[in-house]
């Protein structure tokens, strides 16, 4: 009998999973139910999916696995409807980026013996199943938090699945998880939210920092433009470890004021190099929770056709381009025309066909 899988929520990430199990194993039926009709209609007229359920039914019935990916406060709730279809041969799982709450939930249902927490370490501030892809998760940390009543067998079957599927699976315990993604994933969200929000309130009456908020100011606030009910959902349910995170954050930025008040200019220095020399130390070979964006910065003469004349060119050697835009603000960049693309690949390759062309091109 061929492997079932199950998906309560087809979104980006859910979408995204969806379409790696297909591309990397077309023979599994794939079975998923959705509020949201019209996605499951694209993933039916795509082939992503075999059956489109629309309600929580008998379908999932000898699923082999089964993935919650609703928004995290409803993936405990789906909890209860879940039981009946589980089975000695099933892996539960979801993909919040808030494991305690679906854990203590599992607890409380007596079925932690199917159950492994997960946490896909990718994402964009794009959502829904029309901008999930297969490739959303390749090379990307895949957290695991399994219960402590789960067979080390299926660990190292999900495992197996994950590696497969071309991410990288890591297990923690669910509580060193949600400490750790409230300081590297949670907290700047929050931060982009609230630095976009204190610009707006504090502009001018000619919106003068909207209009020159370009460059690096858009690049540390993309986060910004995420969905909103995720993220509320994200700080209730992981309330104590961000609230705890904002409160050493708040003291670290009271630190960096009293240097600037007092004219600390070497202690000024110290921090930014301190900061500088740690950022560049990070890997970049593995995707992190927050997208990077994959863009290469270009001079080009100021005349008609300009654009159009790069876009012809990566055009034709098969290049989509996620994004293209002067940059008229160019205190933090180097080039005056910003193209972004979906992948490093693309982004490596086009700066290597530009400069062929003669263009002066930075990457970053």
């Amino acid at each position: 009998m061929k492997e079932k899988v199950g998906f309560i929520g087809l979104g980006l990430i859910g979408g995204s999973i969806a379409k790696a199990i297909r591309q990397y194993y077309p023979e599994y039926e794939i079975v998923a139910f959705d509020k949201n009709k019209e996605a499951l209609a694209l993933a039916t007229q795509e082939s992503v999916i075999d059956v489109a359920a629309t309600t929580i039914d008998g379908n999932f019935h000898q699923c082999s696995y089964i993935f919650l990916c609703a928004p995290v406060v409803y993936n405990a709730a789906y909890l209860k409807q879940m039981k009946e279809y589980l089975h000695d041969g099933c892996i539960l799982t979801d993909v919040g980026s808030v494991k305690t709450n679906i854990h203590k939930e599992v607890e409380a249902l007596g079925i932690g013996k199917y159950f492994i927490g997960g946490h896909p370490m990718a994402g964009s501030e794009k959502t829904g199943f029309t901008n999930s892809k297969a490739m959303l998760i390749e090379n990307a940390y895949y957290i695991l938090t399994p219960s402590d009543e789960v067979p080390p067998d299926k660990i190292s079957r999900f495992e197996k699945l994950i590696q497969s599927l071309r991410a990288i699976p890591l297990i923690l315990d669910y509580g060193q998880h949600d400490y750790v993604t409230g300081a590297i994933s949670h907290l700047p969200h929050i931060i982009a939210s609230s630095l976009v929000n204190f610009v707006k309130d504090n502009d001018t009456g000619t919106e003068l920092m909207k209009n020159l908020a370009a460059g690096g100011f858009k690049d540390i606030t993309r986060i910004a433009s995420s969905s909103p009910t995720m993220w509320q959902h994200i700080c209730l349910t992981n309330r104590e470890n961000i609230s705890g995170i904002l409160g050493k954050y708040i003291e670290s930025l009271q630190d960096f004021k009293a240097l600037i008040d007092s004219s600390d200019g070497q202690s000024l220095y110290r921090n930014f190099d301190s900061s500088r020399n740690y950022r560049n130390a990070i890997p970049s070979a593995s995707a992190g929770p927050i997208k990077k964006a994959y863009a290469v910065y270009c001079d080009i003469i100021d005349e008609a056709g300009g654009i159009a004349a790069i876009a012809t060119i990566l055009a034709s050697n098969g290049l989509n381009i996620k994004n293209i835009g002067i940059v008229n603000n160019r205190e933090f960049e180097e080039g005056v025309l910003r193209i972004e693309f979906y992948d490093e690949a693309s982004s490596k390759r086009a700066a290597q066909l530009l400069q062929k062309f003669r263009y002066i091109v930075y990457e970053r």
